[in-house]
């Protein structure tokens, strides 16, 4: 059985250190020590997952990709990027997209820790 994307998303988001799942306007978002680092969207674009990107990302990944990258409502202005879940969905594309954003938000220590774990799993 498939999963869905919002369980894909789920699982993908609370393996990384200290990552907790908490609803927020009526949506799942997924926090490190408070922060959101990724959340949840079911709006006028479809199910997307918005997560925060380095300077200058959001410009790459909306104008190469439009199909499958916009600039989200809310958070758009601090450079957040926003990725459909409809249709085929690159998964381990997400799951780079989504460390990158806990990077930006964890503590170093855990972005560390993050980091490592990654590297073992994909035999880097």
């Amino acid at each position: 059985m498939v999963a869905s994307p919002t369980a894909r998303l789920r699982r993908l988001c609370l393996t990384l250190p200290e990552a907790a799942e908490v609803e927020t306007w009526e949506q799942p978002t997924f926090r490190v020590r408070g922060r959101i680092f990724a959340m949840l969207h079911q709006g006028e674009h479809g199910l997307a997952v918005w997560f925060k990107a380095p300077p200058g990302s959001q410009e790459v990944l909306t104008e190469a990709a439009p199909d499958r990258f916009f600039r989200p409502p809310y958070l758009g202005h601090k450079g957040w990027v926003a990725l459909r879940l409809g249709g085929a969905v690159d998964w381990d594309e997400a799951e780079a997209l989504i460390r990158r954003s806990y990077s930006l938000i964890a503590p170093k220590r855990l972005a560390a820790q993050a980091a490592g774990h990654a590297a073992t799993q994909h035999g880097g």
